[in-house]
């Protein structure tokens, strides 16, 4: 079996047909990680004519030591439970990569370690891929360890719900009911998705920042969405979603729900008092209270979307989700909220729309992506977890992060480099914050 470089289409034709591939696989993720300076290697081990094994590698040229790292990102491409392949095509890439001057491979496979429920618990008798730590291991990959939290390049946990041909009422059932609660009260408060433009991209951009703002974490500037939607959208894999508000419509169907309540309301004070129709007072009364409960309830509620829309108009924005679309699954990236609306809990909506096009469009999962495996209540990441989990579906653990070191020497002095450039870093923002 010889390593060999793959032109973009005999690669394509043999990562599509893999059952791990990702969009981290393919020449378009590649195409937008070179405007950041990664060169794209696509190579394949073949055993006479067919590829038994391969691999998108990214490399990229490190500061300072001016040696390349290779990142494979949710590969290698092939069986690690076979450890005569593996260890086949590790001997061969190591050979390519001390070729291509690179001091190490990093990977992150995309093959679940153990099986977890929806409570992250352990599956008992569920399935196990511990035998793929074991042989990445043995043959020299060094491990990065079982981490808990979000400190990988890739999320290492995750959490997702298996379509598999399954309706749109099935999925449901396995939702807890507050999730279908709310879903059915978005939808009667008209709010709804609908895909952006390129032209719109600088209101996702806007969204996400004060997101950013709000979370404390760093936004992307509009260049990069940019650049991901000219590399990605094309081919169908990125897919943005926005979640509007009708205030009029809204106010509209409160208005009609109202009515029609006032209508039984009367309609039954009629019949009851000129006993058109025989009633259980007790019954009668409880029901009558709870008309003029709702009555009041939904005056009020008018009243609220009244001001809605004097400070806003008769639409809104309320959030946004970037979906990732390739191979097996639907992949909620990263979205955001609108700060001054979070109420109406659009988030609720707009990955029920994910789900719904996984359902639509015949994908195994739909993968609401990274959570961290710390399942303790104390966490800060915990209502996170609880939000994904409230769809239903399981947690997803996967095997973790490795590096292949290529040179011992060149590997060691870039670890060091690399921290030092990252304590200076952070030297130089505490002291001009």
């Amino acid at each position: 079996m010889k390593l060999i470089k793959l032109s973009k289409e005999e690669f394509k034709e043999f990562a599509d047909k893999h059952e791990q591939i990702t969009f981290h696989q393919t020449e378009e993720w590649a195409n937008l990680k070179k405007e950041n300076g990664w060169e794209a290697h696509y190579v394949g081990l073949k055993d006479d004519k067919k590829i038994v094994a391969g691999a998108l590698i990214l490399s990229k040229t490190l500061p300072i030591i001016k040696k390349k790292m290779f990142y494979s990102p949710r590969g290698f491409l092939l069986d690690y439970k076979n450890k005569e392949l593996l260890k086949t095509f590790t001997e061969e890439i190591k050979k390519y990569a001390k070729k291509e001057k690179a001091i190490f491979i990093k990977i992150d496979p995309y093959v679940e370690y153990q099986e977890r429920d929806n409570n992250g618990e352990i599956v008992k008798d569920g399935y196990e891929n511990k035998e793929v730590v074991d042989n990445l291991k043995e043959l020299g990959y060094k491990f990065f360890g079982f981490n808990l939290m979000q400190d990988t390049l890739q999320p290492r946990w995750m959490h997702v719900i298996e379509i598999n041909d399954r309706s749109e009422e099935e999925v449901q059932k396995d939702m807890e009911s507050k999730t279908r609660q709310i879903l059915r009260k978005n939808e009667k408060s008209s709010i709804k998705t609908h895909e952006i433009t390129r032209e719109e991209l600088p209101l996702f951009k806007s969204i996400m920042e004060h997101t950013g703002e709000r979370r404390d974490f760093i936004d992307r500037p509009l260049s990069y969405y940019e650049a991901m939607w000219d590399n990605l959208h094309e081919s169908g894999i990125l897919k943005i979603l926005i979640a509007d508000i009708d205030f009029k419509e809204y106010y509209e169907n409160t208005e009609k729900e109202k009515e029609e309540i006032e209508k039984n309301l009367k309609d039954r004070i009629y019949k009851h008092d000129n006993q058109i129709l025989k009633m259980n007072e007790k019954k009668y009364l409880s029901t009558n209270k709870q008309d003029e409960e709702s009555i009041e309830r939904l005056t009020k509620q008018l009243d609220k979307i009244k001001e809605y829309q004097s400070e806003y108009g008769d639409k809104k924005t309320l959030g946004t989700i970037l979906f990732l679309i390739y191979g097996n699954e639907v992949l909620s990236l990263f979205g955001g909220t609108d700060d001054n609306l979070m109420q109406f809990q659009s988030a609720y909506t707009v990955h029920y729309a994910g789900i719904k096009y996984a359902i639509d469009n015949h994908y195994k999962r739909y993968n609401f992506y990274g959570i961290t495996g710390d399942f303790n209540k104390d966490n800060p990441l915990y209502g996170l977890y609880l939000f994904k989990k409230s769809f239903g579906g399981h947690v997803v653990e996967l095997v973790g992060e490795y590096d292949l070191v290529v040179s011992s020497f060149w590997y060691n002095t870039y670890k060091i480099a690399f921290k030092l450039y990252h304590t200076l870093k952070h030297i130089k923002n505490k002291v001009f914050k």
